[in-house]
């Protein structure tokens, strides 16, 4: 690996968060019937942000559940070692709402269509709509976000990592690259 970059710090990501919520607003007409799902571990950061930020501007605070796609996903036999599970917690009735999953790095498609499946088996939403901090490309599936916080078009051999003050005390968002990538 070469020196990993600092792509977006603290303040970067605060106004990506706060454009996100914008929009979300925006786009929903306000917020009743909308809540927040979190695809464990960076999603559930993201989708406590988002609900704060959401509460600041409109003064309702949006529910957030948590998800944890690792049963749902579509890997289990080739993967070297075992999925790690996390909580799913969704302490309400989903059913009819418009639900945002939200997540940190938006990839191939296939984490998002692993939480779609699970978000099946808890309930029926009126509308399904994707939030995320990161859109790196590289779409397997046919699926696009409708919130992205930046846009950030990479190489297969290099990798994203969002790091939020919840787990290791300061915010910011690294592209790493493999030796040899320009």
């Amino acid at each position: 690996m070469t020196d990993p970059k600092i792509l977006l710090d603290k303040s970067d990501m605060e106004r990506a968060i706060s454009r996100i919520a914008h929009e979300i607003i925006e786009n929903n007409k306000g917020v009743v019937d909308v809540c927040l799902i979190g695809i464990q571990r960076g999603g559930v950061h993201m989708a406590r942000r988002l609900s704060d930020r959401i509460d600041l501007i409109e003064g309702q605070k949006v529910q957030v559940g948590t998800l944890d796609i690792a049963m749902y996903r579509d890997d289990l036999d080739i993967r070297d070692e075992q999925p790690r599970i996390r909580r799913t917690d969704v302490p309400f009735d989903i059913n009819g709402k418009v639900v945002i999953l939200v997540d940190d790095v938006f990839f191939t498609g296939r984490s998002i269509r692993a939480a779609m499946d699970a978000l099946m088996d808890i309930g029926r939403p009126a509308v399904i709509q994707l939030a995320v901090l990161i859109d790196r490309g590289h779409r397997e599936l046919p699926i696009r976000a409708d919130y992205a916080g930046k846009n950030i078009p990479t190489s297969k051999n290099e990798t994203i990592e969002v790091v939020f003050k919840e787990d290791a005390g300061k915010d910011e968002v690294i592209l790493k690259r493999s030796e040899g990538e320009e």
